[in-house]
């Protein structure tokens, strides 16, 4: 739809925008912080007085949408307002970073200076990966960790209003933000935030899986808001009578969740038990909210049958973002699981904000916030120039995402770590030196190996020796992105002591075989070993770990050119795999086409999500294996996606074929007489499909199966998969993507 609307009405639309900004702050502004924040709008208003966005519209509503973002959602004050209206200002405009400085200050200045480097680093298309730049984006975390808490603000504003844009940006858009700005705002206890970040990511990543539970959730909205009014009113007497002043309210699970827990589980929307929460928010002091929400815990628990195992504390020790609250499972009315989430106005207060509002209750002789203490502990971490990048950031990301457990040292000092730490983790959460030269722990008193995974309320003392000294085995079992940079650090210390032995060895070795090593030759040689890099040819001839006889053979082989032709002209037919079809051929059969030009290309279906016929793909060309094909929906597709957008190809099937796909199913059901013969049958006679294998074991009555098939294309499978739900005694038929 064209956007038609008169100068003057845009006029009154921004002024009604910029009043609406100011009046529902978080923050109490005074007179003065109105005036400095008018400047900075009308500054803004002028810069960006001739561009407009992909809609249409007036390009200020942007970061005013962004400073609204910033003052009502995160909870931050005038400094940020302003440094979210500016935001773009230096990026695009003809206003420098001294004419900011000059009229609002250094620290505004900063801010602003901070956020247009993010810019320009996501506009570096030709960068060789985007992880390095998500790299470089994350230093400006512990400069000022307000650039990234506006970053967050534009990100969603961008996901809010990103419809005008063309497909391959949504989906590259969408990718970076389910791989690292979610997980950031998780981190940073902006939950709500977080969760639509989320499912924004979702719509334009999955758009069909979205839309559906979408519609799933609106349907079943009426049937969830009476369950929420049954359940309040069996425990409401009780709290009425015990003089809680409190609310009731219903919290659906994000779609993205949602869809989490389908995969996770392999479920369908019906199956996911715990589509919502059921929240009791009550008034306290603070010296008693802790005592009160024990109090609720209590008159719950009287109603309702708890689920013990599913018992989350985050009263008495809470999330080192500041998250507090009590979270309980019981068995509800109708039979269903439900999970209650007690919090007071406070705690509520800061879980809905995150550290604005955990900053707001806290007082100036407190210990300092987990926020600061998270991103002193990041530091080391950001700035270590060595590594991959890509290992980085998923490392990074695991740990934005981790849940804690909470361990004593010897002197009962209480230290927060992630879930499924080892004892090797904790021991470099406590210095680097004491992780590198880490032999053992005592967990509770007793002796127990570095690997040993630590749980909650263990009291550890790490045990250290002089000659101890990293080995490659420790990353199998560490889990901290801090304990793996280091321990990677150390390792390829090691190894480049060990590759430029092995340099000056092989240089003697080859010169006994009478060749030059030169670069040509070094190339050849690490082609025919099969290697990645020279740095691994180096390496191994410096463990010990290539023999004479290999390098005798690649004299031998180079001394043969005849031989040397006819093995690269057998390495160039293409594998089965790779569909690489005459052009006679192509024509009988389907085939993938990718880019633009629609051009049939050599291709191999990924492993990781076995694409078929019909199913939505994409390209994604790697380094070693050439161009593989992707499902849209592969688990894998949003890292790649988010990482090298670059390396993406469009792709698409074409035309009907013969060729036949392999594709697993998983059966189950009643276990009834004669029910293998009937599956069989059907597979068989009535679809032509070839069965590769069938394994149906049965347990008191009830049976699972696996099968292996071929088919033809999505439309054999889905009507296949039809066919066999109609027989007597199948309850669920599901495609999986590992047999």
């Amino acid at each position: 739809m064209a956007y038609t609307v008169t100068i003057e009405e845009e006029n009154k639309e921004i002024a009604s925008r910029y009043k609406d900004l100011l009046k529902g702050t978080y923050q109490t502004l005074t007179e003065v912080d109105k005036k400095d924040i008018r400047k900075a709008f009308e500054l803004a208003v002028d810069a960006h007085s001739n561009q407009r966005r992909k809609t249409g519209e007036p390009y200020i509503y942007h970061p005013i949408a962004v400073a609204k973002i910033v003052a009502y959602e995160i909870g931050l004050g005038t400094t940020s307002i302003i440094s979210a209206l500016l935001h773009d200002v230096v990026e695009d405009t003809e206003y420098t970073l001294e004419d900011i400085e000059r009229e609002f200050g250094e620290t505004i200045a900063r801010i602003v200076n901070g956020l247009t480097k993010i810019s320009r680093l996501n506009k570096e298309q030709d960068a060789s990966i985007q992880a390095e730049n998500f790299r470089k984006m994350l230093l400006t975390l512990h400069d000022d960790v307000r650039v990234i808490l506006i970053k967050i603000a534009d990100r969603l504003h961008n996901m809010q209003t990103m419809d005008a844009m063309p497909a391959h940006k949504q989906l590259k858009i969408a990718s970076e933000t389910l791989y690292i700005y979610a997980p950031l705002a998780h981190r940073l206890g902006l939950y709500n935030i977080k969760t639509e970040l989320e499912d924004l990511g979702l719509k334009y990543t999955e758009a069909e899986v979205f839309n559906d539970i979408q519609a799933k959730i609106k349907e079943s909205k009426e049937e969830q808001d009476k369950y929420i009014e049954e359940f309040s009113n069996v425990i409401k007497g009780s709290l009425n009578k015990e003089g809680f002043t409190y609310k009731i309210k219903g919290r659906s699970k994000s779609i993205y969740s949602i869809r989490r827990k389908m995969r996770a589980q392999n479920v369908s929307f019906d199956e996911v038990y715990d589509k919502f929460a059921i929240r009791i928010i009550y008034n306290s002091t603070e010296d008693q909210e802790k005592f009160d929400a024990w109090k609720i815990y209590s008159i719950v628990t009287d109603h309702f049958q708890p689920n013990p195992t599913r018992l989350r504390d985050w009263i008495t020790q809470p999330k080192s973002t500041g998250y507090e609250s009590l979270h309980i499972t019981v068995m509800g009315p109708k039979g269903h699981w439900v999970e209650v989430q007690i919090r007071s106005e406070r705690m509520d207060e800061i879980a809905e904000k995150g550290y604005a509002a955990h900053y707001k209750y806290k007082h100036g002789n407190e210990k300092e916030s987990g926020l600061e203490t998270w991103l002193n502990r990041l530091k080391d971490t950001l700035e270590n120039p060595d590594g991959n990048a890509v290992d980085f950031v998923e490392n990074f990301k695991l740990n934005l995402y981790a849940e804690e457990i909470f361990v004593f040292t010897p002197k009962g000092e209480l230290k927060a770590i992630p879930k499924g730490s080892s004892a090797l983790d904790f021991a470099f959460s406590i210095h680097t030196e004491i992780g590198m030269k880490c032999r053992g722990a005592k967990v509770n008193g007793k002796l127990m190996p570095i690997s040993h995974e630590l749980n909650s309320g263990d009291q550890v003392e790490i045990i250290t020796a002089k000659q101890q000294k990293p080995n490659v085995r420790w990353l199998d079992f560490v889990v901290t992105a801090r304990a793996r940079s280091r321990i990677k650090a150390a390792l390829k210390d090691e190894q480049k002591e060990i590759a430029n032995e092995g340099k000056e060895i092989l240089v003697r070795k080859l010169r006994s075989l009478k060749l030059t090593a030169n670069e040509k030759t070094i190339n050849e040689l690490t082609s025919f070993l099969k290697l990645k890099t020279s740095f691994d040819l180096f390496y191994r001839i410096g463990n010990g770990s290539i023999e004479n006889k290999q390098l005798k053979d690649f004299a031998a082989q180079k001394g043969n050119a005849f031989l040397n032709f006819f093995k690269n002209r057998m390495r160039s037919k293409p594998s089965p795999n790779s569909n690489s079809h005459k052009e006679e051929v192509n024509q009988k059969y389907d085939m993938l086409v990718f880019g633009v030009e629609e051009e049939p290309l050599n291709y191999k279906l990924a492993k990781c999500c076995n694409p078929i016929q019909g199913d939505k793909v994409f390209g994604f060309l790697t380094i070693n294996e050439g161009l593989k094909v992707h499902k849209k929906d592969c688990p894998n597709a949003v890292s790649m996606q988010a990482n090298y957008a670059y390396r993406i190809m469009p792709a698409k099937w074409i035309d009907s074929t013969q060729q036949d796909f392999r594709v697993f199913l998983r059966v189950s059901g009643s276990d009834n007489f004669g029910l293998v013969n009937q599956l069989t049958r059907e597979i068989s006679n009535h679809m032509h499909v070839n069965i590769h294998s069938l394994n149906i074991s049965g347990n008191e009555g009830i049976f699972e199966g696996r099968i292996t098939i071929s088919v033809k294309n999505k439309i054999q499978l889905k009507k296949l998969i039809e066919n066999i739900k109609k027989i007597e005694g199948i309850e669920k038929v599901e495609r999986i993507y590992k047999q």
